[in-house]
């Protein structure tokens, strides 16, 4: 973060980020932060941080409701967390991942799908996952209005087919496909795109070849952007952290160490104090005493 003189630090931007931006960022060689956040108030922390883009991404399965795998994930779900996240950030752009179910059955059903994101949830656009056979799919949305993020590379909506959270495009052939795919994304009028879990030199080719802004997690650092799970950059997921992810803070700790505190004072009677205490007036506490002790003598 930039600091202004004094070593204060500057404020966090104001002015709302748009579908337009980021492809400008990318013309301008300016680099595009994008987060995860799931409600309202870490959507409002990101914020604060001057992130350009929030992705109320279907990890949420994983991250917050418990499930194995992304898939279990509804439309309701997602409609509700993303709901609250534009409740709490109204600056970065947001978008919201189409999960599991919603898009695969044609672009009429994924319409219907993305039109909730944007009319229920508040989101600026939707994201969805696949190459050459979503193409179609992206293409009736953004000829119907709706700004759409692609995703190639390991998709965590096909990890049973996939084999696995593996590295994906990793011979020549692979690599070619997923530029190509890529291209074709672009073509059908997606503004941007997701490199997940690829080599690097592949997401430096896929980012020379494409006018869209490129947005990598895993992907290497000549992506435009780079994308990653809150919890994992906070350590709020356990042990697991992805190879991909860098843990900025150790908040899972501190988080374990306050609740242990907390457990531990009300346990001796140090916890709450005077000081987290409410009074009231000495008469009406006199007369409630009297009130109590006459109903006790009848």
């Amino acid at each position: 973060m930039s600091e202004q003189h004094g070593g204060a630090p500057a404020p966090a931007p104001t002015k709302k980020v748009t579908v337009p931006d980021l492809i400008a960022m990318k013309r301008d060689g300016k680099r595009i932060t994008m987060m995860t956040a799931y409600d309202a108030a870490f959507a409002r922390l990101v914020e604060r941080a001057g992130i350009d883009s929030i992705l109320v991404g279907d990890s949420l399965g994983m991250v917050v409701l418990g499930y194995p795998t992304t898939v279990p994930v509804t439309m309701d779900d997602m409609v509700r967390h993303a709901a609250a996240v534009s409740r709490g950030a109204s600056r970065p752009l947001l978008i919201g991942d189409m999960p599991f179910g919603s898009y695969q059955a044609g672009p009429a059903d994924a319409l219907r799908n993305a039109a909730r994101f944007l009319k229920e949830a508040g989101m600026d656009a939707v994201k969805v996952e696949g190459g050459a056979e979503v193409v179609e799919t992206v293409r009736a949305l953004s000829a119907n209005g709706i700004a759409v993020m692609a995703h190639v590379g390991l998709t965590p909506q096909r990890v049973a087919q996939l084999g696995g959270f593996k590295v994906q495009a990793k011979t020549a052939g692979a690599a070619r496909q997923l530029i190509d795919d890529s291209l074709a994304l672009e073509d059908a009028g997606a503004f941007a795109i997701v490199l997940e879990s690829v080599p690097a030199a592949v997401g430096a080719l896929a980012t020379e070849r494409l006018s869209i802004p490129t947005i990598g997690i895993g992907a290497g650092v000549d992506c435009d952007g780079q994308v990653l799970v809150l919890h994992d950059v906070l350590g709020l997921y356990g042990d697991f952290k992805p190879k991909f992810a860098k843990r900025f803070a150790e908040i899972g700790s501190a988080v374990v160490e306050a609740l242990r505190e907390y457990d531990h004072e009300v346990r001796d009677g140090s916890f709450p104090t005077d000081e987290q205490s409410f009074t009231m007036k000495e008469n009406e506490l006199l007369s409630l005493q009297r009130s109590l002790a006459q109903r006790k003598a009848g």
